[in-house]
């Protein structure tokens, strides 16, 4: 297998010459450029990614932190991001904390340690301390981490807006709304501030149940949909996350409760599941491929020391279903 020094000693260039021509793009003369290029093909040299990355002091690699991917939403998210990032020349290392302790520690060190390059951080712990004074690049995904750090996430408020107008085409006067954690400080809990608005507007009736933290399965959803038909009798709409809803969708099919006719629904999210069930749900689209492209637009502007100054919130969008 060719070595460095071979190439160098065929183009008749030095070692160095050869490590700054591969590595960047811009260095050299077309004419020393080309020598070293034909002498690569010609020995059939494979460069050593570690010690290009060692030149650069660049791993190429960015951590990305999620409660869970067995959820549908962070499941899309995180296939996007690694999709974009692996078009920026970047590979993802991923961590999910649920049902583990001191899993953010371990990225934190890795990140300080410059065994990454930056992270991508997405999941529901309730310590922030860690992230505090960190001079790497973060980036927060639908997070408030710290003053320092900025968020990319879609535009709840509209969110809100428009689940409720979804709503108001109808005459419901209880709306049930399931929102996650009160413990976690998120941008999304704004999406439920914004309806609960509109709603007291228009005189309708809203209560807000949560959900337990970090709690993103089907069957916690399922027997908080059962707390939810044997509690509020009267409930004649359900607003909350893709999972929470095809769970009351499910519960209330077996109750014999007509849906959209006693019983509207209107999910937030707009995963796939949405319109995989036995009624494609009504739902608020967050546009989770885009924030995933603007995520890594924005983490690999950070690492490379040129910070994009684009917009940090996209609006989602309202998809018509069949339950509201």
């Amino acid at each position: 297998m060719a070595k460095i020094r071979d190439v160098a000693r065929e183009a008749g260039v030095s070692v160095g010459t050869v490590s700054m021509v591969l590595n960047h793009t811009d260095y050299g003369s077309p004419q020393i450029r080309k020598k070293v290029q034909d002498a690569v093909e010609k020995l059939q040299y494979i460069p050593s990614e570690m010690a290009r990355n060692l030149s650069l002091k660049r791993t190429m690699t960015v951590g990305i932190i999620v409660p869970t991917v067995a959820h549908p939403f962070f499941a899309e998210l995180v296939e996007a991001i690694e999709e974009s990032l692996y078009h920026q020349g970047y590979k993802t290392m991923l961590c999910c904390t649920q049902q583990k302790e001191n899993a953010e520690h371990v990225f934190i060190d890795m990140l300080q340690r410059q065994n990454m390059d930056g992270i991508i951080m997405g999941a529901h712990s309730l310590d922030t301390s860690l992230y505090q004074g960190i001079k790497q690049p973060i980036l927060a995904f639908d997070r408030y981490l710290s003053p320092e750090i900025p968020i990319v996430h879609a535009d709840h408020v509209l969110g809100g807006q428009l689940a409720a107008r979804a709503f108001l085409q109808h005459d419901c006067r209880h709306i049930v709304q399931i929102a996650g954690s009160q413990m976690v400080k998120t941008p999304a809990g704004e999406y439920h501030q914004a309806f609960n608005a509109v709603m007291q507007k228009h005189g309708v009736r809203t209560d807000i149940v949560p959900l337990p933290w970090n709690s993103f399965g089907f069957q916690e959803s399922l027997q908080l949909a059962e707390m939810i038909f044997a509690k509020y009798r009267d409930v004649d709409g359900i607003l909350g996350s893709d999972v929470s809803v095809a769970s009351c969708l499910q519960v209330a099919v077996r109750k014999g409760i007509k849906i959209p006719d006693q019983l509207k629904l209107v999910a937030y999210d707009g995963t796939d599941i949405t319109q995989s069930g036995i009624y494609k749900l009504t739902a608020v689209r967050q546009p989770i491929k885009e924030l995933a492209e603007l995520a890594v637009k924005k983490i690999v502007g950070f690492i490379n020391g040129r910070p994009d100054d684009s917009p940090w919130i996209l609006p989602p969008t309202l998809l018509a279903g069949e339950t509201c």
